[in-house]
């Protein structure tokens, strides 16, 4: 079940989408952002586009595609781009332990167009990141250019940190309460989650704009009471920020986690989201949340393009809360200002297959990261519920 917040983008689009009025309602354990345009779609469509890298030659697409070749010099050209993609083809298969379909008994550029079908269907089962390939044509050299990327959807993967502060004053969950403390700090200084406090955060700026807007409202019971829960989140965060930045969390986060002992089905789950926290801690040690974070293919006719992509530091955050007034209002911006955005980073590896070395890395490290801050978000948000 996805415990953070959903929002849209365009399908899959470098271009600016069409703004429209976000609808907000409560599903679950958290809020869900619902614009009406229509949201960025899992890799499907990208997953069937092969093409041409634009910084090369489009040569390819000249000798492939014909029915007969009419010169020498064409045959021969085309006889190396087929030598080329076989070649490629089998460190692709190899690399990513496919079986690839025997299309060599198919004429030239059936065989080819066969062998990436067969490819690309056999990836897409096997391979929970892939995104798809190009073939790419370069100085007379053909290879394949593989993509593997972590979709991250709709999903604002927004911690709240005010359960958090009130389950430190509970006696009943101290001890809770302490090791998702651990699970905080090792989120806080080592995967580098953005704080909603530090003045470089999205979030940051985010608030501020709410406090402006606050404080210009006319005087009321309301504007009194919201104005309230602005400075309570500042508080909570100033005082929760402190906690996390002493680093003794750290050292004790494996004692913390021997010595617990669960009372009830929350603690457990509480429990098992600080193992997963602390093994990604022990396999990853210096591995941030940003550490294949990628932008999109550039969009060569938008000179803009690099204003109108949302960074992850911007859906990736610790944050007050996720209840209440002030994050109605927040989402409300949040989801407006998406929209108006036509692309998203996001964490991906790119590989080529022309001979040169193929990296080993893959996005093992945030598959499981991106499970562990919805597990997490949603364990902190349904504390509340759970006490009453």
């Amino acid at each position: 079940m996805n415990y953070a917040t959903q929002y849209h983008i365009g399908n899959n689009q470098h271009t600016r989408t069409e703004t429209t009025t976000a609808v907000t309602p409560t599903v679950g354990r958290v809020r869900q952002l619902d614009a009406k345009t229509k949201g960025r779609q899992p890799s499907a469509e990208r997953q069937t586009e092969i093409r041409t890298d634009s910084n090369v030659a489009n040569a390819i697409l000249k000798c492939t595609f014909l029915p007969k070749l009419k010169t020498a010099q064409s045959v021969q050209a085309c006889q190396k781009t087929e030598r080329d993609f076989y070649k490629s083809l089998s460190r692709l298969a190899e690399h990513y332990s496919i079986e690839p379909m025997q299309t060599q008994d198919f004429e030239f550029p059936y065989n080819i167009t066969l062998s990436m079908w067969d490819m690309e269907t056999k990836l897409k089962r096997t391979n929970i990141n892939w995104d798809g390939f190009k073939l790419i044509q370069n100085s007379g050299k053909t290879y394949f250019v593989s993509e593997e990327r972590y979709n991250t959807g709709t999903t604002l993967y927004y911690i709240p940190i005010k359960p958090l502060f009130k389950m430190l004053k509970d006696p009943k969950r101290k001890k809770t309460a302490q090791l998702l403390l651990s699970v905080c700090s090792y989120l806080y200084h080592i995967v580098l989650i953005p704080y909603y406090r530090q003045e470089e955060s999205y979030l940051y700026w985010l608030y501020e704009t709410m406090n402006d807007w606050v404080e210009q409202d006319e005087e009321t019971e309301e504007t009194e009471t919201n104005k309230r829960e602005l400075r309570k989140a500042e508080y909570i965060g100033d005082k929760i920020e402190q906690k996390l930045f002493n680093r003794i969390n750290l050292k004790i986060f494996e004692q913390r986690l021997n010595r617990f002992k669960s009372v009830d089905t929350f603690d457990k789950e509480c429990w098992q989201v600080a193992c997963n926290a602390f093994a990604l801690c022990t396999e990853y040690p210096n591995a941030t949340i940003f550490r294949n974070a990628t932008l999109p293919e550039k969009d060569l006719y938008n000179d803009d393009y690099e204003n109108e992509i949302i960074g992850m530091e911007k859906y990736i955050s610790f944050i007050a809360d996720t209840k209440g007034w002030l994050y109605e209002n927040l989402s409300d911006t949040i989801n407006n200002e998406f929209n108006e955005y036509g692309a998203m980073e996001e964490p991906t590896i790119s590989k080529r297959f022309d001979g040169s070395e193929i990296p080993t890395t893959d996005l093992d490290f945030e598959n499981r990261l991106f499970d562990l801050l919805n597990d997490l978000s949603g364990l902190l948000y349904e504390y509340k519920t759970i006490e009453k």
